[in-house]
């Protein structure tokens, strides 16, 4: 007898063939048969033309530290994700010495957007190392599958200490990071993260420690990786970095290289599809290389307390790491804010925020008097007022303390381009940053979003193409045996959902994290039911009380 059967579904199983109708069977956590009369079953779900998928697999998170006071990864189950793979860009809680602790949430307050007091009530440190760090998380089991990369910056600061963020590494202590990366590939990591990104500053200001790193160091890590036989490399890429070097760095490893963040900018518009361009010619030479890019438009909430938009611009930097007092005073300074309109205002290849006002507006403010500019661009209410945008802003912040709370879409809002990037055979359906930024925005349901607005919506792509995207294509490229796929054999991760209403609701407050902190959360539309392994985790209602851990540590990969 099977442990679960799912009649009359409408299958999408993620080959990008097109759907059919027919039951599915589960036993022992993995698809048995598909088919019609497949006997019975201890649990039977009557799909009634509903849609059945494999799970989402969300191949760029942060649930790092969430996932040690969370194991339930909060908001992703509920979004249909099944698979989630952590330590992207290298923002990892291991390897730490305890000395370290405090550096390692500090800079996860500044690069990653979260909270020192949540992180310090809710990371649990039952670790130091990268095998044991994997050994907690195999021991607390999630209600997803999780795979790991091992993380440049945190390595980095395990092997140089304080000197991590300042300077080159010696030959010695390379080869240091070699070892704990070797030790952390054997233990079941999935391969090694990095950012080169300008963006990507610590506490302070001061650049996330792998931003140090030169050449030959990430010659040397990465190329470690055929030493280990599996694993990828995926870095956040600074615009000093030059495809052309990752695709040496693909060629010497023999391994994949994921190459984040591919977003669009209008005030670079071809920009992006150049990368693309030079990644596909570096797959044409045999040479694995994606594009990781965004379905969704990039929308931050954002206070001038931490205005994570223009902090890696070169303007902003005398004022980062200053106090409440001396930081506002650098805010009213003209020499200051002349500084960031000229940065705005010249060219980039690629900045966060480029000028556009009338995608800036004011969400919320402290004082009744300025209650009246909420919901409004920042560029209206400056040209009522007959000033400059950034002054206006800058103002109004400074008149309430810095807490007035404002919402930029910075970039992706250009869906032509954005329709042409997903159907790019070179780039990868990424870049949901879930368990980061959590007060700033939540894109955890990247997956519904794809298959709802872009496929539903605006017909870019079929249904069947959207799923592929979201899970045998990442499982393929990741490695994942057995996942991605509803085929006998593989793993039960399953998504039923309803085509004609599947999308990701509008975001709101829930107040669930440590100490009883916010985060931006959003509910799924259209779900009818997730499983991991054979096991419901989420229903029409969201998370199930009784969801349980039924995931598991992937350790082992496709070579």
């Amino acid at each position: 007898m099977h442990d679960l059967l799912i009649r009359n579904a409408q299958i999408f199983d993620g080959s990008g063939e097109p759907p059919r109708v027919a039951d599915v069977a589960v036993a022992d956590g993995r698809i048995a048969a598909v088919g019609s009369n497949l006997g019975a079953a201890r649990e039977t779900v009557e799909a009634d033309g509903l849609a059945l998928m494999p799970g989402i697999i969300d191949n760029h998170t942060h649930y790092d530290a969430q996932i040690t006071w969370d194991p339930l990864v909060n908001p992703s189950p509920a979004l249909g994700v099944t698979t989630a793979v952590i330590g992207n860009c290298g923002f990892t809680i291991a390897p730490c010495r305890p000395k370290d602790r405090e550096t390692i949430m500090r800079n996860l307050t500044q690069v990653e957007g979260m909270s020192l007091d949540v992180l310090r009530q809710g990371i649990r440190w039952e670790f130091e190392s990268i095998p044991e760090y994997l050994a907690m998380l195999d021991a607390q089991r999630s209600a997803v599958n999780i795979a790991a990369f091992a993380g440049h910056s945190s390595i980095r600061t395990y092997v140089m200490g304080e000197d991590a963020p300042k300077r080159a590494a010696t030959t010695e202590e390379v080869a240091e990071m070699k070892r704990i990366l070797l030790e952390a590939m054997a233990a079941g990591a999935i391969g090694f993260a990095t950012s080169t990104s300008p963006a990507h500053n610590g506490e302070s200001g001061v650049p996330m420690p792998s931003r140090l790193a030169d050449d030959e160091e990430l010659r040397t890590l990465v190329t470690s990786l055929k030493e280990a036989g599996h694993g990828l490399f995926m870095l956040t890429k600074g615009g000093h970095t030059k495809i052309e070097f990752l695709e040496e760095l693909a060629e010497a490893s023999g391994r994949p290289v994921v190459i984040a963040a591919l977003l669009h900018n209008k005030t670079n518009p071809e920009g992006v599809f150049k990368d693309l361009e030079k990644i596909s010619a570096a797959n044409t030479r045999g040479h694995t290389l994606a594009g990781a890019i965004s379905c969704c438009p990039l929308t931050m909430d954002f206070t001038l307390h931490s205005p994570y938009p223009v902090e890696g611009m070169n303007a902003w930097k005398p004022a980062l790491g200053l106090g409440k007092d001396a930081f506002k005073a650098k805010l009213k300074d003209k020499a200051f804010r002349d500084g960031i309109r000229a940065e705005i205002a010249a060219p980039a290849v690629f900045r966060l925020f480029n000028g556009e006002w009338d995608e800036v507006q004011v969400v919320e403010t402290k004082q009744p008097e300025h209650a009246k500019y909420e919901q409004r661009t920042v560029a209206d209410l400056s040209r009522e007022a007959g000033c400059d945008p950034l002054d206006f802003m800058f103002d109004l912040a400074l008149a309430e303390d810095l807490d007035t709370v404002f919402t930029a879409t910075l970039l992706n809002s250009d869906e032509d381009a954005v329709g042409r990037m997903i159907n790019n055979p070179h780039s990868l359906v990424s870049l949901s940053d879930a368990g980061a930024h959590l007060t700033f925005f939540n894109d955890a349901g990247f997956g519904l979003h794809l298959l709802g607005h872009w496929s539903r919506e605006l017909g870019k792509l079929s249904m069947q193409d959207a799923v592929r995207q979201i899970t045998s294509k990442p499982a393929e490229l990741y490695g994942l045996k057995s996942r991605g796929r509803i085929a006998p054999g593989y793993a039960a991760d399953l998504l039923l959902f309803d085509p004609k209403t599947v999308g990701r609701g509008a975001k709101r407050r829930v107040f669930d994290l440590p100490g009883g902190a916010a985060r931006l959360h959003t509910d799924a539309a259209g779900v009818h039911g997730v499983w991991v392994n054979g096991v419901r985790v989420a229903d029409a209602q969201g998370m199930r009380a009784d969801a349980g851990r039924p995931g598991v540590l992937i350790r082992e990969f496709a070579t």
